[in-house]
């Protein structure tokens, strides 16, 4: 049963999470590799010192919740940390008891610097005084993936699974940068993309859809982006996994590759759930 506090719950969530995989790499009207022009970078000294600030609304309402986007060193050569981190704010701040979304990768690159590679993905909610984790971690070597949960009401369990041969176990926001930085090829205007993740509720894909020049144009008339708009996509999930009648999200790119907005479509009992940039500090 789908209630105005389930709604909440995940308002938080998934719409934040979803702005991260518009997060792709260089669209133009050729067959483009982002890492052109920076052949000497490894992929995590690219995005080093990144962040990206983003205020959610729905209906008329804004800035009913914000959300920071992060990229940084970690304490070794070759290893960062991603972190995504929301709240709400207001009377849904309210509604929701202050909810406190907050994902933490922690990254390795490998392949000479060209690729990113989970070691750990957190997922930490807090509303009110309770507090929730699931800690994912990835022996890539033993080819084993572990997943432990901490309930609100302390109750700590875990499994571990195989990893399957040829896959990719790697949390949404390393997939998001491996994309960004073109670890799955060029992008094209008018064609599809599915990006590996580890299995949530049996989805391990998210699949992109890059607007061909045509549609990118018509999509541009019927609304209005916000400055720095500059390329169309569309992303699709299971409707059930972000409670939208249509399960798409769709978004625009800057010049420069991040996001600058990202809408869901028709989530049930809100209507469209929009997300937009309002400050980006860029990598040193």
């Amino acid at each position: 049963m789908i209630t105005r506090r389930s709604v909440l719950r995940w308002l938080l969530g998934l719409p934040l999470l979803s702005l991260f995989p518009f997060s792709i790499t260089r669209v133009s009207s050729q067959s483009s590799l982002p890492i052109q022009g920076h052949a000497k970078a490894s992929i995590g000294e690219l995005f080093a010192g990144e962040e990206l600030h983003y205020e959610i609304a729905f209906w008329l309402i804004r800035k009913v919740a914000l959300a920071k986007l992060s990229f940084h060193r970690g304490e070794r050569k070759g290893l960062y940390t991603v972190t995504l981190e929301g709240e709400t704010l207001g009377v849904f701040g309210f509604l929701a008891r202050y909810r406190i979304d907050s994902y933490r990768a922690v990254v390795e690159e490998v392949d000479e610097g060209r690729r990113l590679r989970s070691l750990s993905f957190e997922e930490y909610v807090k509303v009110g005084k309770k507090v929730r984790k699931n800690i994912h971690t990835f022996d890539h070597e033993g080819r084993k993936w572990t997943h432990r949960t901490v309930r609100a009401s302390g109750a700590d369990s875990s499994v571990t699974k195989d990893i399957p041969q040829g896959k990719h176990y790697d949390d949404f926001l390393t997939t998001a940068y491996n994309f960004r930085y073109g670890v799955y090829g060029g992008v094209e205007r008018g064609k599809n993309y599915n990006l590996p993740t580890f299995p949530r509720k049996e989805v391990d894909t998210y699949v992109v859809k890059v607007a061909s020049k045509e549609e990118e144009e018509l999509t541009r008339k019927s609304e209005s982006p916000q400055d720095g708009s500059e390329y169309c996509i569309v992303l699709t999930l299971d409707p059930e996994v972000i409670n939208s009648k249509e399960g798409a999200i769709e978004g625009w790119l800057a010049k420069e590759l991040y996001p600058v907005e990202g809408t869901i479509k028709d989530v049930i009992l809100f209507g469209d759930v929009h997300g937009s940039l309002v400050k980006r500090i860029k990598p040193s």
